[in-house]
């Protein structure tokens, strides 16, 4: 199995099983937080793209193959003391296409992940928990 197919497996799976009894209170951002932005991942082995459009309203919309989500998301204010932000993220609207595994996220799916920022703000890695072992996808911020 190639390396890309493998995160993207990841991508789309571990996160999402790992959270999915958890509640999400969305949580406005300052405009100045760090992960506000449009953030992409390439997965040329796939011919496909992941993209996250994390607003400070506290939502995110983000494409995936064919697939469209709006969620409703808390993001920790400052990393924690090991460097990771905390992002609880629960998926209000889904159009029902297939992402770019094939799968399709359902409404109401909460995932948790922890965000390790490049320290240059160009790059972020989604991990599953507070630990760089267990990163699993790299994206880095779109140009606006």
């Amino acid at each position: 199995m190639k390396t890309t197919r493998l995160i993207a497996s990841l991508l789309f799976v571990v996160p999402w099983a790992l959270a999915s009894a958890q509640e999400v209170a969305r949580t406005p951002l300052p405009g100045t937080h760090p992960l506000i932005g449009v953030w992409r991942i390439d997965l040329p082995d796939m011919k496909c793209f992941e993209e996250y459009d994390v607003r400070a309203d506290g939502t995110k919309h983000s494409q995936s193959g064919k697939e469209r989500n709006e969620s409703e998301f808390t993001i920790s204010l400052a990393p924690s003391p090991k460097g990771f932000y905390k992002w609880v993220d629960k998926i209000t609207k889904n159009n029902g296409q297939p992402d770019c595994s094939g799968h399709n996220t359902k409404v109401g799916h909460v995932a948790l992940t922890y965000i390790r920022l490049h320290p240059n703000g160009q790059w972020l890695l989604l991990c599953e928990a507070e630990d760089m072992n267990s990163c699993f996808a790299e994206f880095y911020r779109k140009p606006q």
